[in-house]
């Protein structure tokens, strides 16, 4: 933020609260190119949005959380806002992420919350309007793989006979993401995004995305997530509960195999994604923190691939152009 605009938020959070001396602090950033901040007023903490107009539109924020604060879910309340400059005051949910406190002792009593959450959000929060996760969006997001993840991060050059293997992939994960029941989807319900509370557990943040959309999507995200790993036999008693919850709710039929085809094959979807999604932070916009979570969400996509008889040809495919990488490391740019 360059001192003008820093200007320009101080007088307007020290107007909003009324509070010549509040105390302003720089938070972590995210992957966009929103910028957060902590206003302290009076004993009292407030965070402030900080999204410039021209490369952010807050509107899509606002909307879904005003959505989801009506379905009595722990997103953050909005005090006050600026659309013109790209300001919100919003409540604090404190500093303590997910990921910050997971582990074997403590993600069943977490996860338990975050899943309650999540059902509450399909179950109340209204989609029909919202943008829908058709075949157009699945594939723009998967096509970010070959471009920066197998191009531009590994230098490969793909050839026909290569591009018709990703192709025939692409096309069973549409077809099976389509197939599902259609709900309201956060797309990023991860450990970074959900906040511990004392109280209406999880706080839920970064919502801006969201989508009508697979059923299966951000259970995927919770249980497979990109940021820490868990158990195969524990998350399947989180997918076999959610799915039993679905099915008491009359959402789906009761059907075990299709529903854990489902979650699979949706997981493969979301995780070639962000293979795509983390190389392009590094070269493109230079936040190279992600490169570390590579190996994790590349095995993702190998095991589940792997295991199933349509999908190995590419699961051998990608594990052949992998094999021996350090995906840690970026390709140095005059490679390329």
């Amino acid at each position: 933020m360059d001192r003008k605009r820093e200007q320009l938020l101080q007088n307007w959070a020290r107007s909003q609260l009324n509070d010549a001396k509040v105390k302003i602090t720089p938070l972590a950033g995210d992957a966009s190119f929103r910028s957060y901040l902590r206003a302290v007023s009076q004993n009292q903490s407030f965070i402030i949005m900080n999204a410039p107009p021209e490369r952010e539109d807050v509107l899509p924020w606002i909307n879904i959380a005003k959505r989801l604060r009506n379905a009595s879910l722990n997103a953050p309340e909005i005090f006050y806002q600026d659309l013109a400059n790209g300001f919100i005051l919003m409540s604090d949910l404190g500093d303590i992420t997910y990921l910050d406190v997971l582990n074997a002792e403590t993600v069943d009593e977490l996860y338990r919350d975050a899943i309650s959450a999540l059902f509450g959000m399909q179950q109340r929060v209204k989609a029909d309007d919202l943008p829908v996760y058709d075949e157009a969006r699945l594939r723009a997001e998967m096509n970010l793989f070959p471009e920066w993840f197998l191009e531009r991060h590994l230098g490969l050059t793909i050839k026909a006979s290569e591009r018709m293997i990703i192709e025939r992939m692409f096309e069973k994960l549409v077809a099976s993401a389509l197939e599902q029941p259609q709900a309201f989807v956060h797309r990023d319900y991860h450990s970074r995004n959900l906040m511990k509370r004392g109280w209406d557990n999880p706080g839920i943040l970064d919502f801006q995305d969201a989508v009508k959309g697979p059923i299966t999507y951000d259970l995927v995200s919770l249980v497979r997530d990109c940021y820490i790993e868990w158990p195969q036999e524990k998350v399947l008693v989180w997918i076999n509960q959610y799915r039993d919850r679905l099915s008491k709710a009359g959402v789906i039929a009761d059907k075990e195999l299709r529903f854990k085809r489902w979650f699979d094959w949706m997981g493969l979807q979301r995780h070639i994604k962000v293979l795509g999604i983390f190389a392009r932070l590094n070269y493109r916009d230079g936040k190279s923190g992600y490169l570390k979570d590579l190996p994790r969400v590349l095995q993702y996509v190998l095991d589940v691939a792997g295991k199933n008889k349509e999908l190995g040809p590419f699961s051998e495919w990608l594990a052949d152009k992998t094999a021996g990488i350090d995906l840690t490391q970026p390709r140095q740019l005059e490679e390329a």
